[in-house]
């Protein structure tokens, strides 16, 4: 339902101040695609049964909704906004989610500040690795107005990254930084193909400047330190890792430790020419 013109952008609200950061974001996120933004907060009834009265839990999670709903309002005035106040766990409930939405968006958790301590059943890792949309994954510091970057390796799920690369870019005015990056000792004789793949990319948005780098290192480790300049970096799901799960080791990297929002790009492989 991705590419559905009334999926709307929808985020998890939850009640910490960060939380509110994330609703900020996927408003600007939202606004500039011309969608809906849906407010959505998990509804714990087991611990509202276990609460002094139901409706007062029920109450403060329509009043963290509303502020929710003012915070998305300041930052993108006029934008449409509903709210949806579900039973369930969060990530759970997101996933379903997922598969009428435009994208999820959903805070870090704090992944990237806390070195190499992320558990796998992080929420934003969790969300990440089963949603049925792109996955934007929100820091607590504001991004820099910096590109937009976004990893290539020629996998359709790479593509997938790109062709979404070049859609976010044309909305923030911003240009695209398309990087492939070869492991060292492997052989590359792939002269143009990141060029090539970048010019089939950006047909609908041909006024979006764009750079290519083909550069040699580690995957995880390059794109990492080239966000620390983006506004957002974008990446596919699994990559060129067909023996690896529902994330591949350079999604999961830029996940853990980019200090850029990151758009884990899912759902939209079949889109792509050639894709799968």
């Amino acid at each position: 339902m991705t590419g559905s013109t009334d999926a709307p952008v929808v985020v998890g609200v939850g009640p910490t101040p960060a939380d509110l950061a994330v609703v900020r974001l996927a408003a600007r996120e939202a606004a500039a695609h011309g969608r809906e933004l849906t407010l959505l907060h998990a509804f714990n009834w087991e611990a509202a049964l276990a609460g002094p009265t139901v409706a007062g839990t029920r109450d403060a999670a329509e009043e963290l909704v509303a502020r929710a709903a003012t915070a998305a309002n300041e930052v993108a005035p006029g934008l449409p906004v509903s709210s949806e106040i579900v039973e369930g766990a969060p990530v759970g409930v997101l996933v379903r989610r997922s598969g009428t939405a435009f994208l999820v968006a959903i805070g870090d958790g704090g992944m990237a500040g806390c070195g190499g301590c992320v558990p796998a059943d992080a929420p934003a890792v969790q969300l990440a690795a089963r949603a049925g949309c792109p996955v934007l994954v929100v820091r607590p510091e504001p991004p820099p107005p910096g590109p937009v970057l976004v990893g290539v390796d020629g996998s359709p799920s790479s593509r997938a990254a790109l062709v979404f690369a070049f859609g976010c870019a044309a909305r923030r005015r911003a240009r695209v930084i398309a990087v492939r990056v070869v492991e060292p000792g492997r052989p590359d004789d792939r002269d143009g193909v990141l060029d090539a793949l970048v010019a089939q990319a950006r047909r609908h948005h041909p006024d979006v400047p764009a750079e290519c780098h083909t550069v040699r290192g580690d995957p995880g480790a390059v794109l990492v330190k080239q966000s620390r300049s983006a506004q957002v970096a974008l990446v596919g799901a699994r990559g060129d890792e067909p023996g690896r799960g529902m994330l591949g080791e350079v999604s999961q990297t830029l996940l853990y430790h980019a200090p850029a929002p990151v758009i884990v790009v899912r759902g939209l492989v079949s889109a792509v020419p050639g894709g799968a």
